[in-house]
């Protein structure tokens, strides 16, 4: 009796696994098998932009075949973002600087970013080693006070990130954290910038560079370092940020004149350990330090923001400007999430987009680390790139399914202003059929 009544019960305990099981199954295809992507830049990115067609040697260099049709997955799954630099949120040359006029700006960048189907804003919040946020740290941007280190009398960030989150969206802001000035932009720089505090102090030669493009932070500093990582704590700290995201600005150069006496310095002490490593091995280790600083930070005060960099296409590139793109996507402590600046399309000689999109999904090892990837809204129907970018109206369409074949996690877009521009008009259409479609 026993063993009868055993083998009834198995049986039934069998049939009810097999529904649970086709239960689960209905589950995942209706669901299309699509993660919840966690929270998530260029101007910003000139550098960028300007080296996508670097020399790399692509790892193939078959033609592109047009992707087939992926089902979409929800919006609110999907990272769908856009980068507003802050060329757009410029009141410098506005005669009305006031906080109505700066709220009116902001305001059609959510409305216009939403009518295309945009689920997170990344928002240009330290363009120059200076703040659009009342900081103990950096001075007043010129942005919104028209001179750096004039109080606007308002906290530009505070109503963006209330804003941005009362239209359903993220936001994420966007620091370069090496810029000090570009060229003469901005060009006061306040008594308060690093700058020039530090000039007149010999203990501190060296911690910001002059070169030929303009000033910036050198990370071979721990005292550099922690500044730049303490900003992005100060902003987890003091506002609902969903996201803080590094453009793509690390080394200005490869020059050895930039550095020269830090790693002199660096070279003597090591020898007498070891080996000293080379020049960009030196720099990587410091633009790590600066990462592991930063990520540690903005964690011991706001678990849950996400921490992510936003580096050129061309990995060769990344390297040679202190990048070390390999080692952030394959341990956890550097990022939360990556988003290669994928500025070429299929036709690019150098790198095609197909190219370059499975190079950067073969990197990321770590699961816990989204991939998304940036695309270049501003080419469309633009003649860059000798022109191809007028060859089709879909390229990032197309970009945008391969994307997903690829199974990342989303994408951003470069820039705001491109994304309702007469130039681009047929291209963001298409784009957006297929983010829905």
């Amino acid at each position: 009796m026993v063993i009868k009544l055993f083998h009834r019960h198995s049986l039934l305990a069998c049939v009810c696994l097999l529904v649970i099981a086709v239960a689960l199954c209905m589950a995942v295809n209706f669901s299309g098998g699509t993660q919840p992507a966690q929270t998530s830049l260029p101007e910003g990115s000139m550098s960028s932009v300007a080296s996508s067609q670097a020399e790399e040697p692509p790892a193939s260099s078959s033609a592109q075949q047009e992707p087939p049709a992926v089902t979409a997955p929800a919006a609110a799954e999907e990272m769908r973002a856009v980068w507003v630099p802050y060329m757009s949120l410029d009141m410098s040359k506005e005669e009305n600087r006031s906080e109505a006029a700066f709220q009116k700006k902001f305001d059609a960048i959510i409305a216009g970013s939403k009518a295309v189907g945009m689920n997170a804003l990344i928002v240009h919040v330290r363009p120059f080693g200076d703040a659009l946020y009342p900081s103990e740290l950096y001075p007043w941007s010129h942005i919104v006070g028209g001179t750096q280190g004039v109080n606007p009398g308002y906290d530009p960030l505070a109503y963006m990130v209330k804003a941005t989150h009362d239209a359903g969206m993220e936001f994420h802001a966007w620091i370069n954290p090496m810029r000090v000035q570009l060229g003469d932009t901005p060009s006061i720089l306040a008594q308060t910038n690093a700058y020039n505090l530090w000039k007149e102090d010999a203990a501190k030669a060296g911690w910001i560079v002059q070169t030929d493009t303009g000033k910036y932070f050198n990370p071979a500093y721990k005292e550099v370092r922690k500044l730049v990582a303490d900003g992005a704590k100060e902003i987890a700290e003091k506002y609902d940020v969903d996201g803080i995201q590094f453009d793509d600005y690390f080394y200005p150069t490869e020059d050895a004149s930039f550095d020269q006496a830090a790693y002199g310095e660096y070279t003597q002490s090591a020898a007498k350990n070891g080996t000293p490593l080379n020049l960009q091995e030196w720099r990587r280790a410091n633009v790590n330090a600066l990462v592991q600083l930063t990520y540690s930070e903005i964690k011991s005060v706001k678990p849950e923001v996400q921490f992510g960099i936003s580096p050129q296409a061309n990995v060769e590139n990344d390297l040679k400007i202190g990048a070390d793109v390999n080692a952030w996507c394959s341990v956890r402590g550097y990022v939360d999430y990556i988003c290669p600046q994928l500025y070429v399309n299929f036709e690019n000689p150098t790198l095609p987009f197909n190219v370059a999109a499975d190079q950067w999904k073969q990197m990321v090892k770590d699961d816990n680390i989204k991939l998304y990837f940036g695309l270049a809204a501003y080419k469309a129907g633009s003649d860059a790139d000798d022109g191809t970018w007028k060859k089709s109206n879909n390229i990032l369409a197309q970009q945008v399914s391969l994307g997903r074949q690829t199974d990342c996690d989303g994408f951003m877009f470069y820039s705001w202003e491109y994304l309702n521009a007469e130039q681009t008009k047929e291209e963001i259409q298409n784009v957006i059929k297929q983010l829905n479609g």
